[in-house]
């Protein structure tokens, strides 16, 4: 069916959309490139003629909606992306029933074709639509009925009640009431950024907290529970009885298509703090285990959850249970399909919330359910006070969270701590680390001399501290007050100041704690991994920080976003780069759909040697080196790149392509060069109790050579080569290279207002998200091309069989040219490239059932042929047991009457 489709003016903030940009989509001859045809199948428009008359049509979009983009060979009709579709039937009576009150009936649907692009800025003056956004001076949107209409002013009616007089080409066209809340942005008629913000709040005020923008889903947290999850609702997708939008929907893709194509997938989830990534990380979790186990290992991969969110997640400003690290979850499954074990990489630990915490904010959750919820026994070993008398965590002045019971928190910890085979030893450790971690913020100073040299005050913090680590006060005390120090051939004692002494107390608590971490994830590993096969399936859950923007912004906010660039780049190039360089690269006709490219600022970020990290690492290795100094050199030789500026003392700014973000440099130098003092190491190797001897350790033989020159002039540990960003820009490579060997599934989480309310949709808040992570940009592009894609060999191996002609000697591409033709699929619904077909959304569905079915037939063919024969082999086993019976038989009684002839004549010779 041909449609007519109208295309209305996309903002100047959407810079992904060229002006000449266009969709074709009728007549089987039409390419991408035809000015005078459009060809999307879910373009649904509507206009409303004003004053009786009638000057449009709608226009209906066919059965199904795009599906996922990535490099996948295929996408099954059951995918979450098909959605529900609503009939042309149904949508004209709810149109009629939406409309009758005010205009005439609405004409029939109407099949011409009209050219438009959706960079048109002509006035909407002419297009006289009944209702049409309008944008606030506060910047939010709203919805006006227009009134009357001149070539240059409209006077508009907003919902208040009150009219306006406004510019004609301020206003922006509104969807048609049928599209109020679709689950899908790409069967809007109008993807402007009102419309786009007025579906997701329509849905979100109805608790349909999930919507998909094409092959992404958006999932807006809700501040709340909703009724979306369960048994009944894993069942419900497990057997697609339920297509609609969901976390549930996307990780049975990632299943089918591992099982189906072989090929590892991950999910990566992003957004901002507060978006709900570590709750939606945790549903993926859950569906995984429900239809993956059985082996009792889903089990404790889910009580994993627990335990890495009390040591690893803490309150902030923007969220109650916000991730200060990030993770990877590989889950490997056997050739079954069952779970046989996991793995858990994390990545950058923000191990400065353990000395230093924000007004308002807390440490980490551990800390406070250990104070909270420990038994008296525990509480006697420990000399465990309560939160608010220790110093680390009295910075804050937060020792609570609403709603959350800390002590009932700290026995769903324990419990977990036994499912991973945590022994009670080493429990007992664990918690004995953690207090010594506080107690270390109660230990103070004295000054004992006239150059302000401090000693330790031998006090209780400091006996408890030497006695949960397994040491001496005495030798506490030098490792915190002085430092040994190589000067020529002799070795000296330092004494320290006071803030040195602090720095190294801190460093020694921030060290402890970060090995404890390690050691945690290590002995979850362990677990795990014990006795399971690993057959190179797997699915991976990416739950990582989000961009992240405050008042200050410091080393840990750098460290953030520079691996936000890197994921959003990772998802550029699978739903941009790779899309659209394939259609070229296989000759399909494509016009071309430009978006925000991040690869300025990351080689901002990674360019050598005057990148931003380049220049930190080498600043750290200066012993006279300052923040401010590093600034400077930043201001230096930066001040051309387009995607950087200096600031005034020591601050500086980066464009990221979620904004400008400036950075105060205070503490860059120190939190990079993360220095313990081998002094420290050394006390810790010594100490009496295990875990200490394995984190000293740890840190000993982390690196393969001694550091030399000026970073051991500084005193840092000879282990410690590599700083903080090094690091972290390793691992970071080593994630992406992962992630590009996997079959991406994108979760674009949205935080609906700061506040954390349930009910609260803030506008601008949700725009500058959706535009931060490219939503717009991906529906455009899904909506306009091929998303399903397959070889022609695959597919003529595939679906040569269902041909009814044997075709087995022909080329590839006749084959599956025959296929096409045979079920005739539509000319405008595939192209056929060099190597690859490439179909609209929901054609390969029906090769798939009809070879689902006749794979089936064929089955029961086979199985009735195979019943048939056995059975007539079991007649004639049958019927050969019997006649060998039967002569068995009669050689027994041929014998058995000679036998007894025979004994006749003997005995009549006898009795003569």
């Amino acid at each position: 069916m041909s449609q007519k489709s109208r295309f209305t003016p996309s903002f100047q903030s959407i810079k992904s959309l060229p002006g000449d940009f266009r969709f074709s989509g009728a007549p089987a001859s039409d390419r991408f490139g035809d000015d005078d045809n459009v060809r999307n199948s879910n373009i649904i428009s509507s206009s409303i003629p004003e004053n009786g008359e009638l000057k449009d049509s709608i226009a209906e979009g066919v059965e199904g909606s795009p599906g996922p983009l990535g490099d996948m060979d295929q996408v099954i009709d059951d995918s979450p992306y098909s959605g529900n579709t609503i009939s042309t039937e149904d949508r004209q009576s709810r149109v009629d029933e939406d409309l009758d009150s005010v205009t005439p009936p609405l004409p029939s649907i109407s099949s011409f074709r009209t050219e438009r692009r959706w960079g048109d800025t002509t006035s909407y003056a002419g297009k006289k639509k009944l209702q049409s956004w309008y944008q606030l001076p506060n910047g939010n949107w709203e919805l006006g009925k227009i009134l009357s209409t001149s070539v240059t002013e409209t006077v508009i009616s907003l919902p208040n009640e009150k009219v306006i007089k406004v510019k004609t080409e301020d206003l922006v066209p509104a969807n048609p009431d049928i599209l109020d809340g679709v689950d899908d942005l790409m069967q809007l008629s109008y993807l402007n950024e009102p419309s786009v913000l007025y579906n997701l709040q329509y849905r979100y005020n109805r608790d349909m907290i999930y919507t998909k923008a094409g092959p992404v889903l958006v999932a807006i947290n809700p501040f709340k529970r909703v009724s979306l999850y369960g048994n009944e609702y894993i069942e419900a997708y497990k057997r697609k009885d339920v297509d609609s939008p969901h976390v549930y929907a996307i990780t049975d893709t990632a299943i089918r298509e591992m099982v189906r194509d072989e090929v590892n997938q991950s999910i990566i989830i992003s957004g901002e703090s507060g978006a709900g990534k570590t709750e939606t990380a945790k549903i993926a979790m859950q569906y995984l285990a429900a239809l993956g186990g059985g082996s009792g290992i889903e089990h404790e991969i889910l009580k994993t959850n627990p335990i890495l969110e009390a040591f690893g997640n803490a309150k902030t400003l923007r969220n109650d249970n916000s991730s200060r690290f990030g993770k990877l979850i590989e889950i490997h499954f056997s050739e079954t399909g069952k779970i046989s074990g996991a793995n858990i990489q994390t990545f950058l630990l923000e191990k400065s919330r353990v000395v230093q915490c924000t007004e308002g904010e807390r440490s980490y959750h551990i800390f406070y359910q250990l104070c909270a919820g420990a038994p008296p026994a525990l509480r006697e070993m420990l000399n465990l006070k309560s939160a608010d008398e220790y110093k680390y965590l009295q910075q804050s002045n937060c020792y609570s969270i609403t709603g959350v019971d800390d002590a009932e928190e700290f026995r769903v910890v324990k419990e977990a701590l036994d499912v991973v085979h945590i022994n009670k030893e080493d429990q007992q450790s664990v918690f004995a680390m953690l207090a010594a971690v506080l107690w270390l913020g109660n230990i103070s100073f004295r000054v004992i001399d006239n150059e302000n040299h401090v000693e330790a005050v031998a006090d209780e913090g400091l006996f408890t501290v030497a006695k949960l680590v397994g040491c001496s006060p005495e030798e506490l005390t030098l490792a915190l007050s002085t430092r040994k120090m190589r000067v020529g051939n002799d070795n000296i004692v330092q004494k320290l100041t006071l803030s040195q002494a602090v720095d190294t107390r801190d460093a020694l608590a921030k060290s402890i704690y970060a090995c404890l971490f390690e050691w945690l994830v290590e002995q979850i590993n362990k677990s795990l991994a014990v006795g399971k096969r690993r057959t190179g399936r797997s699915i991976s859950i990416l739950d990582i920080y989000g961009f992240e923007s405050f008042d200050r912004n410091s080393f840990e906010q750098f460290c953030i976003n520079y691996a936000n660039e890197r994921l959003q780049q990772h998802f550029n190039r699978h739903l941009f780069k790779l899309e659209q360089e394939e259609y070229i690269q296989d000759g399909i006709d494509w016009t071309r759909v430009e978006f925000e490219d991040n690869q300025d600022c990351l080689g901002l970020f990674e360019k050598r040697p005057l990148g931003l990290l380049s220049l930190l690492d080498e600043e750290s290795t200066f012993p006279n080196g300052s923040d401010l100094t590093f600034a400077n050199k930043l201001k230096q030789h930066l001040s051309s790149n387009s995607s950087f500026r200096g600031e005034r003392d020591k601050a500086f700014t980066v464009s990221h392509y979620a904004g400008e973000v400036t950075y105060d440099t205070t503490g860059f130098l120190e939190k990079n060069r993360d220095l313990l003092h081998l002094d420290s190491i050394q006390l810790l190797s010594s100490c009496s109790c295990h875990l200490p001897q394995i984190f000293a350790s740890s840190m000993l033989n982390r690196s393969e050579k001694p550091v030399v020159g000026p970073l051991h002039k500084l005193g840092g540990a000879d282990s410690q080569k590599l700083s903080v960003a090094t690091k972290f820009k390793s691992q970071l490579f080593l994630l992406m290279k992962r992630l590009e060997n996997t079959t991406p599934h994108f979760i674009r989480c949205i935080k609906p207002n700061n506040s954390q309310s349930p009910g609260i949709y803030e506008q601008g808040l949700v725009l500058q998200q959706l535009r931060c992570c490219g939503v717009l940009e991906v529906v455009r592009i899904s909506r306009s091309g091929f998303p399903t894609r397959m070889s022609h060999q695959k597919f003529a191996r595939r679906y040569g069989f269902l041909l009814l002609e044997n075709v087995a000697s022909q080329e590839p591409l006749s084959v599956s040219v025959a296929i096409l033709h045979q079920f005739n699929i539509l000319p405008e619904m595939y192209q056929v490239g060099y190597t690859k077909l490439f179909f609209r959304t929901g054609q390969i569905g029906v090769l798939e059932d009809t070879r689902n079915r006749t794979l089936h037939g064929i089955l029961r063919v086979q199985s009735c042929f195979r019943g048939h024969q056995a059975r007539c082999y079991l007649k004639e086993l049958r019927r050969g047991i019997t006649t060998l019976q039967s002569c068995i038989d009669l050689l027994l009684i041929y014998f058995g009457e000679s036998y007894h002839i025979f004994a006749r004549k003997q005995t009549g010779i006898f009795e003569i």
